[in-house]
Formats: structure tokens, sequence, C-alpha cells
């Protein structure tokens, strides 16, 4: 095996770790939009989803990524996650 087809193989494990922590997150929005249904809670936080996209940016910059690209992505996985809660 090259090296170019070992290192896609360790990009295949990281996404396939990266798709199950999206399952995980999506399985506490699941239980964090029943909390909310009982406690008669409107599904979406803009304050919180602020305090989300403040702290990816923060994150990505110690992480020396590009915090605005790093919030478009975050963006579509809040979506993603608040569409459960509905």
């Amino acid at each position: 095996m090259d090296d170019i087809e070992a290192l896609r193989e360790k990009i295949d494990a990281v996404d396939d770790q990266i798709l199950k922590d999206i399952v995980v997150r999506i399985k506490i929005c699941r239980a964090i939009g029943e909390l909310k249904k009982q406690q008669g809670k409107p599904v979406h936080d803009i304050s919180r989803e602020t305090e989300v996209f403040k702290r990816v940016r923060e994150r990505a910059e110690i992480f020396k990524l590009d915090p605005i690209k790093i919030e478009r992505l975050y963006r579509e996985i809040v979506n993603m996650c608040t569409s459960v809660q509905e």
C-alpha cells in the first residue's frame, strides 16, 4: 500500500468518528427537544446558538482553523440538530 492510500484510510477513520460524534450530538439534541416540549419552551434558542458559534470560533482559532469556515460548518450541524427537536 502506498503512502497516499494509508493516509486516505486514516482520513476514512476520522470521517467515521466524526459521523459517530454527530449521531451522539443528534441523540442529545433529541433529548433536549423532549425536555423543551415538556417545559413548553421553544425549539429555537438564539442565545444558545450564538453561544455555540462564539465558542467554536474561539476554539477554531486555538486549533489554527479558519473561524469563519468552522462557524459555517457548525451552522449546518446546529440546523440539522435543531430539526430533530421539532
